[in-house]
């Protein structure tokens, strides 16, 4: 019965190719030996290159040297290939401060990872059934989680130089359990399995009986809803990847993702949704376990906003920063220091992001400029002024002619759309004492000639940005 529900799962999911070196983790426990038996009688049929590989956790002493000698003998005896590597679960957990159960799974990935490699397998084929799918979505939903993880555990996703497989996803443990009894196999047994303290083993021992006394066909009705879910969330990841290219601009140096508010909310709130999770997905290395839905509800907090500018803190030092309808995702860089030093008359003045002042002595002006990266100012030529370049400071004001008064700076910045995240390095042109000449590239002072003025000190602005 297992064998036919095995072959018939692997032809319709196309699991396994023929002639592949298929990678089998085994742990002496009834499940994993389950499987190298299966895949043991399908060697031939399948031409498969066989490797067994147990990783040895380090937390079992004596018993985990017995499961190795156990696997190497039944791998002996049919003429499987056999590695053992041992992880040291405890120093790594300790220095990484994690718990038992994920310490074990980080290493035990990295072993497989790297046996991967030196056998340049194609599969890894895991032993996780019906019944560990049924314990992992009710796992998922009691914590409350995105759609994505009620898929449960998948049964093929891109590993090392291959990809995992999961052939007894559609099977019971109790046909695990009938299958070793009729193949002779006597299982290695992990009596840590049988005490509740880690939440799987809770599951698996007080929820899962009462769940299956309401529907013995619960590890079947999970399965179905978990394929239905792939379904449609692969549906719903193309609509997503398609929509990204209208609405996400990607930089990779920095790391950075900004988002075009307006367009975003032209679809769905479903597709909205997935296109901050694609962000997340690709702004991190691996999702950080601080993630909720509350960081999703405050995403959809600033799409929604009224506010011009605001911003909120992501875990790991990632921002989400709303500036006008720009949302931009970025990891938080070490703040940058003010600035305030003379103005080279004449010169080049290079500024901190590499953009270019340069000053020049003309007795004309040649022609009124038409945009603001070009400014005259009067001068004596017996006497220059004392210029600086600096950013702003409190309380900047910014004479301006049209309305006869003076401007804030900061009123200056909100009125040509400045990013919050640009205002605090942008340059003023400034007098020695403090009175602001031209927020550079932006607004001009008014200035008027006076008698003994003859000359003009040309300043030109030569900047690689777009503002």
């Amino acid at each position: 019965m297992l064998i036919a529900e095995v072959d018939q799962y692997i032809k319709k999911h196309n699991l396994i190719e023929s002639g592949s070196k298929v990678m089998v983790g085994v742990s002496g426990g009834p499940d994993s030996m389950a499987l190298l038996q299966y895949l043991l009688e399908k060697r031939a049929a399948y031409q498969l290159d066989l490797v067994a590989v147990i990783i040895e956790h380090g937390l079992r002493g004596e018993e985990s040297e017995q499961d190795i000698e156990y696997v190497q003998h039944f791998c002996q005896k049919n003429k499987i290939k056999f590695e053992a590597q041992h992880i040291n679960v405890i120093k790594y957990k300790e220095e990484h401060r994690l718990g038992t159960q994920e310490a074990a799974r980080i290493l035990r990935y990295q072993a497989f990872d790297q046996l991967m490699k030196k056998h340049q397998a194609d599969d890894l084929a895991l032993a996780h059934h019906a019944d560990d799918q049924v314990e992992t979505v009710y796992m998922r939903l009691t914590r409350g989680t995105q759609l994505d993880a009620l898929q449960g555990i998948k049964n093929t996703r891109p590993f090392s130089t291959g990809k995992i497989i999961r052939p007894f996803l559609s099977i019971t443990k109790s046909m695990i359990e009938e299958f070793c009894r009729e193949k002779g196999i006597v299982p290695r047994r992990d009596l840590s399995n049988e005490k509740d303290v880690y939440t799987r083993n809770y599951f698996r021992i007080n929820v899962l009986p009462q769940l299956k006394k309401k529907n013995p066909n619960l590890p079947e009705t999970i399965m179905h809803m978990s394929e239905n879910i792939a379904d449609d969330i692969q549906y719903l990841f193309d609509q997503t990847k398609r929509v990204s290219q209208e609405v996400l601009n990607i930089s990779e140096n920095p790391k950075m993702v900004t988002c075009q508010i307006n367009k975003l909310k032209k679809h769905p709130l479903a597709l909205q949704r997935r296109l901050f999770h694609l962000i997340l997905d690709y702004l991190y290395d691996h999702l950080p376990d601080g993630l909720n839905y509350r960081h999703e509800q405050q995403f959809f907090n600033l799409v929604n906003s009224r506010r011009a500018s605001a911003s909120m803190d992501l875990p790991l030092q990632l921002k989400m920063i709303k500036s006008y309808q720009s949302l931009i995702f970025r990891f938080e860089q070490e703040k940058q220091r003010e600035y305030h030093f003379p103005l080279a008359i004449p010169g080049r003045t290079i500024l901190p992001n590499h953009d270019v002042l340069e000053a020049e002595i003309v007795d004309r002006i040649e022609s009124l400029p038409t945009d603001n990266r070009t400014f005259y100012l009067p001068v004596n030529i017996d006497q220059y002024p004392s210029l600086a370049i600096r950013t702003r400071q409190p309380g900047d004001r910014i004479y301006l002619a049209h309305i006869n008064g003076r401007k804030k700076v900061k009123a200056v910045f909100i009125d040509k759309k400045i990013p919050l995240e640009k205002r605090d390095q942008w340059p003023l042109l400034v007098r020695e004492e403090g009175e602001v000449l031209w927020v550079v590239g932006l607004v001009k002072s008014n200035l008027t000639k006076q008698a003994k003025e003859d000359h003009y000190i040309k300043l030109t602005y030569q900047s690689r940005h777009k503002f």
